[in-house]
């Protein structure tokens, strides 16, 4: 029996060795956000990417499973943009109920940023578990790249 798709919460916060601005740049400069995207395993495709970052504006990228050719597609509006402290994005994948997600830039000092990844899915709980996990290991992606960076 299939497993009916809920709300479910995926939240996580991680600190990176690196200024906001680094962080942030990583996540809306085109060319960083392709070498970060989707977990270890899967290459987001630079030409299917459209990056526009403002409210109101889309957002989409292609990433490919470099084992089997699966692609995943994500896409949506972003609703908020405040440099470089908040992005809200919102997607409907099936044309309904719309799910947001706010990630948010936190200047610690020092060079470090806390980054704050709250979004609601809806999608079987088992998804869910195996979304989160790709999210987590597309921010080591994320952390290797800052580190190149320094």
């Amino acid at each position: 029996m299939t497993e009916t798709a809920t709300a479910h919460r995926i939240a996580i916060t991680r600190v990176f060795d690196a200024p906001r601005e680094l962080v942030w740049a990583a996540w809306t400069d085109p060319d960083q956000l392709v070498c970060w995207w989707g977990k270890r395993g899967w290459t987001a495709q630079r030409s299917s990417l459209v990056l526009d970052v403002r409210p109101g504006a889309a957002f989409r990228i292609v990433s490919v499973c470099d084992a089997d050719g699966t692609e995943m597609t994500n896409e949506g509006v972003w609703r908020e943009v405040v440099e470089p402290e908040r992005l809200v994005f919102a997607r409907s994948p099936d044309g309904d109920e719309e799910e947001l997600t706010v990630v948010t830039f936190t200047d610690l000092g020092g060079g470090r940023t806390e980054l704050r990844f709250d979004a609601v899915v809806r999608m079987p709980g088992d998804r869910r578990d195996r979304a989160a996990a790709g999210v987590a290991s597309a921010f080591d992606r994320l952390a290797d790249l800052l580190e190149g960076s320094r």
